[in-house]
């Protein structure tokens, strides 16, 4: 009996270790079914640096050291009733009414060209000489011209003699009645071909001209229709053009037009009349005025904006075509907009954002990128449209250091 009471406990201790080392071999194939989904823990597994940079964060988290180390102070936003601006892009462009393109009259040679760009020129100032076969036969149609005038003339002035000498021959019944009328046709006749021989001068007067065939060797001098400045010199000495070809572009640069390329969103704030504030690289530190003269009335095919046009007084003669501008159009509306210091604005990838602070009770915040619409800028501190409501705390330094957090993963992934 005590034999058999061993033999059963043996078999019981057995059977509860065949147990436990079935539990403790079948546990790990469990944690490792379970790792492809879910830590041992049941968290999720650590995202990898290629899911974060694919799907770029919404905030981020500082601690109060970060935010003490990264200099970020925040503060509530307020609105301020303001006129609002839009920024766009723009250029400076010749004054197209104030702009003369003088081209070759006739087909002919590039004898001389008296200008280079950038000179100052006067009403009548000679530009380029040209030789050519029309300007010879131009001129040489004035003088044919000239000379049948001359026949004409002393035609006209004899048979007007004639014909008052047989009106006093028939006052003395010494010519017949006959005589008087052929005198007075022929005196008619004479003077009407004196008013066409006048007529056929003035049109080869105006085609010698218009050539500058003031010369019998056929050559012709181009001059200057107005003062100006000569924007572009295309004529080259020798070289052989034909007629209409650009010779000499001049304009007056006193006026310039300023193109201001608008978004299809932003053309429907700009009006006829308002005011224009811009800037160019060649003096950062001076702002310049225009006022809109004209707005597109449909959209450009290629570039999707709407074409503005604005004129601007370049009395000093600072500004020059072709300069690249930033431009503010005031839209003549006064709302509540946000004013911020222009160093909490931040560019991120390709969006223009700020940084919204929710502080924790231990010293750090969560900073929420938020994209926004920008105005003009006023000083150091530049006008929010959209994106941003009053009363939120906004970053407004240490931009930069959240900035770096947020494009993080997506430097890691290059």
């Amino acid at each position: 009996m005590t034999s058999l009471g061993f033999t059963r406990r043996t078999s019981d201790a057995y059977r509860h270790f065949q147990t436990r080392a079935t539990v403790f071999c079948v546990l790990p194939l469990v944690v490792a079914c379970g790792s492809s989904d879910k830590g041992v823990d049941g968290a999720a597994p650590a995202a990898t640096p290629d899911s974060v940079a694919s799907t770029p964060a919404a905030s981020i988290t500082f601690s109060a050291s970060q935010v003490l180390h990264g200099g970020v102070q925040w503060t509530s936003v307020a609105g301020t009733d303001a006129a609002t601006s839009i920024e766009l892009p723009g250029q400076l462009m010749p004054d197209a009414d104030r702009s003369s393109q003088i081209g070759a009259p006739a087909p002919g040679r590039v004898i001389t060209v008296h200008v280079r760009p950038g000179d100052r020129v006067a009403a009548g100032q000679a530009l380029v000489t040209l030789q050519s076969a029309d300007a010879s036969a131009a001129r040489a149609d004035y003088e044919k011209a000239v000379a049948q005038v001359a026949s004409a003339r002393a035609a006209s002035a004899f048979a007007r003699l004639e014909r008052e000498r047989a009106q006093r021959l028939l006052a003395i019944k010494a010519a017949s009645r006959g005589e008087v009328d052929r005198a007075e046709a022929e005196d008619d006749i004479a003077r009407g071909a004196l008013q066409q021989a006048e007529a056929e001068l003035l049109r080869a007067r105006a085609a010698r001209d218009q050539m500058g065939a003031t010369s019998a060797s056929g050559a012709m001098v181009i001059r200057a229709p107005m003062r100006g400045v000569v924007l572009t010199r295309d004529a080259i000495p020798g070289s052989v053009i034909d007629a209409g070809a650009t010779l000499v572009t001049i304009t007056d640069p006193g006026t310039l037009w300023l193109d201001i390329s608008a978004s299809d969103r932003d053309a429907g704030s700009v009006r006829r009349g308002a005011h224009v504030r811009f800037t160019v690289p060649a003096y950062p530190a001076d702002t310049f005025g225009a006022t809109v003269q004209s707005v597109g009335a449909g959209l450009d095919t290629a570039s999707r904006t709407v074409p503005v046009r604005a004129v601007v007084r370049n009395t000093d003669g600072r500004l020059r075509p072709a300069m690249f501008a930033t431009t503010w159009i005031d839209d003549g509306v006064r709302r509540a907009v946000m004013m911020l210091p222009t160093d909490a604005i931040q560019q991120l990838g390709n969006r223009t954002v700020v940084f919204i602070a929710k502080a924790d009770t231990k010293g750090g915040a969560t900073f929420e990128r938020r994209e926004v619409r920008l105005g003009s800028v006023v000083g150091s501190r530049t006008q929010v449209l959209s994106g941003v409501t009053a009363g939120e705390q906004v970053v407004t330094a240490g931009a930069f250091a959240i900035k770096s957090e947020f494009a993080r993963p997506q430097m890691a992934k290059e």
